[in-house]
């Protein structure tokens, strides 16, 4: 285990509430939670037993002043979280009694904790690796039940076991490479090409499974980005409202009603949706109306689906064509709203469009709703949404088993080209690097940083 010094910080979030906690971690947490506590009857904190509570009151030691009422757990290392010896103090919720508290544990001899620094400890002490450290930033964002299976699952090491049996039989690789230059007197290397090539292809089938899967991950994990567009008040808002089921956009006759995006996220069937109802994009001399359509552009080109709306109780004019003609290579759906009304727009003209991909609707009413949500699930998770199988969900991960990938693809080609054997080894041993990049055994420290970074700080 690593000797750090005793990091602090509120482990819940800031507000009102019925309880705070402040968590320590270091050799000096429980002498320091000490030197602040009062128990009663006098009982101090130094005889307590690991996983036990004791109640009391956090005192200021300069005035001996009560500060709050409190319950104090203590975990003893290695068996806690960081590996640390660790300290929460419970104490009333509510903005200046915990930082109150937080300021005795500072002033006692702890230091603020930096940005995700307990989740580091627990991977630098060895309690968890780096791809299970991850995964707890995953659990606290997971904005479905699926995604929080998904994250659970990965914080347990699932997908950790699955990069340490590749690495492991990459090891096994190398072993018989250099065991074959080693001993040249023996001729193996014809035999133990034949067979580190059918290792190889066996290894580069598995990674291209976990590969595959990297799309549907990042959706469950960070959410599909869902916009709205069409021309002003074709019924962008009332269609976010009926997918929503509640009133969050104002919809109105008046076009340019919307001048902003608006966000908000849905579920279906476990799929976490962020759903953007933009203003209506045309012309307009209005500074904030303008403003508001290049956001709208903007959020075009960074979504993952786009929904089309006309008006079908209007004829197509220039505003639809410019829009259709700035969305037509990306991945849409077109949606067809106002079908309570007669038609008015000539099908002729949308022809070029998908016509797998449009649907008749009346945002107003709801009517088409659910057929929406089927082709956005079957588009991205061909109509079925699991997350029991193994998935990978963080883009770094799937980066380096694309790097492993092609070093396993390359160490491949040498021994098909006929290749002294020992080249292979070199790609070998690249890939084997760029798998230790997922679970933290082959990564830079800067790197390590630049993840933890993310977390909150009482994380």
């Amino acid at each position: 285990m690593k000797e750090f010094d005793t990091i602090a910080a509120v482990a819940t979030g800031i507000g009102e509430g019925g309880i705070s906690i402040i968590r320590l971690s270091g050799d000096k947490a429980l002498k320091i939670a000490d030197s602040i506590f009062r128990g009663k009857n006098g009982r101090s904190l130094l005889d307590i037993k690991t996983y036990t509570m004791r109640y009391g009151h956090i005192i200021d030691k300069d005035t001996d002043e009560i500060i709050d009422e409190v319950i104090v757990s203590y975990m003893k290392g290695p068996k806690s979280f960081t590996a640390e010896d660790t300290i929460e103090i419970n104490c009333h919720g509510g903005v200046i009694a915990t930082n109150r508290v937080l300021e005795e544990v500072i002033k006692a001899g702890a230091r603020v904790a930096e940005p995700g620094e307990f989740t580091k400890r627990a991977f630098l002490n060895g309690r968890i690796d780096l791809s299970q450290a991850e995964a707890v930033i995953d659990i606290i964002r997971a904005k479905t039940e699926l995604s929080m299976k998904s994250a659970i699952a990965q914080s347990e090491g699932r997908i950790s076991r699955e990069i340490t049996n590749m690495r492991n039989r990459l090891l096994g690789v190398i072993a018989h490479i250099e065991a074959t230059v080693d001993f040249p007197e023996d001729d193996l290397e014809e035999a133990t090409s034949d067979k580190i090539k059918v290792d190889l292809k066996e290894i580069i089938s598995d990674l291209e499974t976990l590969i595959s899967t990297a799309n549907e991950g990042k959706i469950l994990r960070e959410g599909l980005n869902v916009v709205i567009v069409g021309k002003p008040n074709v019924g962008k808002s009332s269609l976010l409202n009926a997918l929503l089921m509640e009133n969050r956009a104002i919809v109105t006759d008046i076009a340019g009603t919307t001048r902003d995006v608006i966000e908000e996220y849905i579920n279906i069937d476990g799929i976490p949706i962020k759903i953007i109802d933009t203003a209506g994009i045309r012309e307009t001399e209005d500074i904030v109306e303008r403003l508001g359509v290049e956001r709208s552009k903007q959020k075009i080109n960074e979504a993952d689906l786009i929904i089309l709306m006309l008006d079908i109780s209007s004829e197509l004019d220039n505003e639809d064509r410019q829009i259709i003609e700035f969305i037509k290579d990306k991945k849409y759906i077109l949606i067809l709203n106002k079908v309570d009304l007669d038609a008015k727009l000539s099908m002729s003209e949308i022809e070029q469009l998908n016509k797998d991909q449009i649907i008749e609707t009346s945002a107003l009413k709801g009517t088409g709703i659910d057929r929406l949500k089927d082709i956005i699930k079957n588009m991205f998770f061909k109509g079925e949404v699991a997350a029991n199988g193994l998935m990978i969900t963080n883009t770094r991960h799937k980066e380096a088993l694309i790097r492993a990938k092609e070093k396993c693809t390359a160490a491949l080609v040498t021994l098909e080209s006929g290749f002294s054997i020992d080249f292979a080894s070199i790609d070998a041993r690249d890939a084997w690097t760029s798998l230790g990049e997922i679970t933290g055994d082959t990564m830079e420290e800067d790197l390590l940083d630049k993840i933890f970074s993310e977390f909150c700080i009482g994380k």
